[in-house]
């Protein structure tokens, strides 16, 4: 095995939630990984990785990384632990559910994660299947990508776009709402190579980041208004016959409804609400309508709204009308991982859940943790860190502070949430783990094993969660499988055809093997019709409007400005914030912001800024000038708690938690703040 080579160059996978999900070489020396490149081997990423990834040394080997497991000496929130044994950890966290769940019930304990490691197995294999056998309540993971999944399969069938590999041959490109330079560089090597065949680049976003000026052209846009202004361009393919109506006709249910609904969204109209000027607007869908093939490369920006999910099905709805989908390098991706479906019945075996439990969305964590009744006295944490990512933050660590709340936290590192923690658990890295991997952008899935031996006495998600239901006294089987097992289980999966070549044999072997996808039409989407819904009857039935339609954003406050706190480059979420090579390459939390707005307020670049609303503050540092729209202010990334007399940088503390629309949705896009000098 490659983790007991103490020297060489190891295949491996990048374990971050990215789209790209690139393959790794990995170089070891003494059995010190001492250098990550990419995999010139892998067809999609070909080599190229992120300075994320490329540095992650520094975060793997950081001096504050976790080595044993910690009890709480202290306050909550103090920093306090003392160095316990694993017996001592296990048996402490076993003694006090067994107490919850004989006084409370075992809806009292709730598990908290996320994507902080992308592997199958460790975010979703035995972690579920211990939760279902306690009885637990029950986690809904909704905080990233669930609203536009949700609006886009209305109109899709589920997350079906096109290959990516095939956008080379695109002749016009459209991100929408992606700060792709950031978050998903292969693509933007894409179309580059498009680029150089004559394709052009157009970038529809609220921030002119790093994307928007790659682009050829950049169009702002104001937060929120997205749907309007794919109704705009629709009402444009219309009215001057740019649509494709034989591919209406066979492919598509209720084009002649959407004709005439979206005679409403004149361009003058839409420049109105969008802050687009109406000539852009024809400039646009002349160039959508008239470019062969087109392609929409839809982002998650757009779906942080509280009209998110309507946002993203209406974009979707946009290549139907061209019939970019017949054409290579035609159509459109919000996400491919319907095409990767594995089998989750096996992998979580929601079957040892032997009672219906209650369901907690992950964006309400603070109200839950100070209002719910019966309250949640236990929380699980693994795989994030939501005193920094989850919204309106300052309800959330309210909530974490309870002394009557019993916390356990597995981690990497005494994040922010871990500072809250009565228990504090050192997790593996991805790199001393085995796991299966699937992109939700390429079509691609990939296996890794451990490359090297596990860091101090840190252990996996799943190895812990063995020895918790151990000390349960849990005896099934599913509780002890082995990772290769469950690999096995969750491949097996006859419903999903295009993975039926891809076994554990030939991952292990080959490392990476692409799903045997074919484009999507000719053929029957997973709709009701088994078309393209322009018109959705499921939708009408549940109580949405059934047409694609804009919906403006509710009042949040008096506040001036409309605030949204994007990504930056050197981090994921909060991954890397508080590791400092990657802290030291994003330099300091900066607040965008126009300078017609800046300058009454007598804010100029480089001076720290305090951004407020009811729900908190922050202190960011001002970067003015015209990146933004007048009214809108745009932060970069997710910083790790600062000491320092500037204040802190904790965006969240202003993030509505709200529900988006559909699929139970976050809203951080939805805020208002106002921001003074400091």
């Amino acid at each position: 095995m490659s983790m007991q080579r103490q020297d060489g160059i190891f295949p491996s996978v990048c374990s971050l939630d990215c789209p790209d999900q690139c393959g790794l070489l990995v170089h070891k020396s003494e059995g010190k990984i001492v250098k990550i490149e990419g995999d010139p081997n892998h067809p999609v990423t070909q080599g190229a990785i992120c300075n994320k990834v490329r540095n992650m040394t520094e975060r793997i080997y950081d001096p504050k990384r976790l080595t044993h497991p910690l009890k709480r000496i202290g306050k909550k929130g103090e920093n306090r632990f003392e160095k316990i044994s694993w017996d001592e950890a296990i048996n402490t966290i076993t003694f006090n559910w067994k107490n919850l769940i004989k006084e409370f019930g075992a809806e009292a304990i709730l598990p908290y994660s996320f994507y902080g490691n992308m592997g199958r197995i460790g975010t979703e294999g035995m972690d579920r299947r211990f939760f279902h056998r306690m009885g637990a309540s029950r986690l809904l993971y909704t905080i990233c990508q669930s609203a536009g999944t949700e609006g886009y399969s209305y109109t899709m069938g589920g997350s079906y776009g096109i290959d990516p590999e095939e956008t080379v041959h695109s002749k016009l490109i459209i991100m929408w709402g992606i700060n792709a330079v950031s978050t998903n560089m292969h693509q933007v090597v894409l179309a580059e190579k498009a680029r150089k065949n004559g394709a052009t680049i157009i970038v529809i976003d609220v921030h002119k980041n790093q994307t928007g000026r790659w682009a050829d052209w950049f169009i702002p846009v104001l937060p929120g208004t997205d749907a309007a202004l794919a109704l705009g361009i629709m009402h444009i393919l219309f009215a001057e016959n740019m649509v494709d109506r034989a591919f209406l006709e066979q492919y598509t249910v209720g084009a002649e409804e959407l004709e005439e609904h979206v005679r409403q969204y004149d361009p003058e109209s839409v420049s109105a609400i969008t802050g687009v000027p109406a000539e852009d607007m024809y400039r646009l869908a002349r160039l959508y309508g008239q470019a062969s093939p087109s392609f929409i490369r839809i982002g998650n920006g757009p779906q942080h709204h509280d009209n998110g999910g309507m946002c993203v099905r209406t974009i979707a709805c946009l290549p139907a009308l061209t019939g970019a989908w017949l054409q290579k390098g035609g159509g459109a991706i919000k996400g491919n991982g319907s095409y990767l479906d594995t089998n989750t019945a096996a992998l979580q075996r929601p079957d040892l859940l032997t009672q219906d439990t209650r369901r907690i969305n992950m964006n309400l964590l603070g109200g839950a943790l100070l209002e719910l009744d019966p309250p949640i006295r236990s929380l699980y944490v693994y795989n994030s860190n939501p005193a920094l990512v989850a919204p309106h933050a300052n309800k959330v660590r309210e909530g974490l502070a309870r002394e009557d709340l019993f916390t356990v936290v597995h981690d990497l590192f005494l994040t922010e949430t871990a500072q809250y923690a009565d228990i504090v658990l050192p997790a593996t890295s991805s790199f001393e783990n085995t796991d299966l991997y699937r992109s939700y952008w390429h079509h691609y899935m990939q296996i890794q094993q451990p490359v090297i031996a596990p860091y101090g006495e840190s252990k996996s998600n799943v190895e812990v969660f063995r020895l918790l239901a151990e000390a349960m006294g849990y005896e099934e089987q599913a509780l002890q499988d082995s990772e290769e097992e469950m690999i096995r289980q969750t491949l097996d999966h006859s419903a999903n055809p295009f993975i039926q070549g891809i076994t554990y044999e030939q991952l292990a072997e080959k490392q990476f093997l692409k799903a045997a996808v074919k484009p999507l039409f000719p053929g029957k989407l997973r709709t009701p019709s088994g078309k393209i819904e322009l018109y959705s009857s499921l939708m009408a039935s549940r109580g949405y409007a059934p047409l694609p339609t804009y919906v403006p954003l509710p009042k949040d406050g008096e506040l001036p400005f409309l605030f949204v706190p994007a990504p930056n480059h050197n981090f994921l979420n909060s991954t890397f914030s508080n590791n400092g090579k990657h802290v030291r390459m994003e330099k300091a939390p900066k607040l965008y912001m126009h300078k017609d707005d800046a300058s009454p307020l007598g804010i100029e670049t480089g001076a720290p800024v305090r951004v407020w609303n009811e729900r908190g503050e922050c202190v960011l540092v001002a970067m003015v000038g015209e990146d933004v729209l007048p009214g809108v202010v745009v932060s970069q990334g997710l910083w790790a708690d600062s000491d320092s007399a500037d204040g802190n940088p904790l965006v969240n503390a202003l993030t509505p938690d709200r529900i988006a629309d559909m699929g139970g949705g976050a809203t951080f896009f939805s805020g208002r703040v106002s921001v003074e000098k400091k």
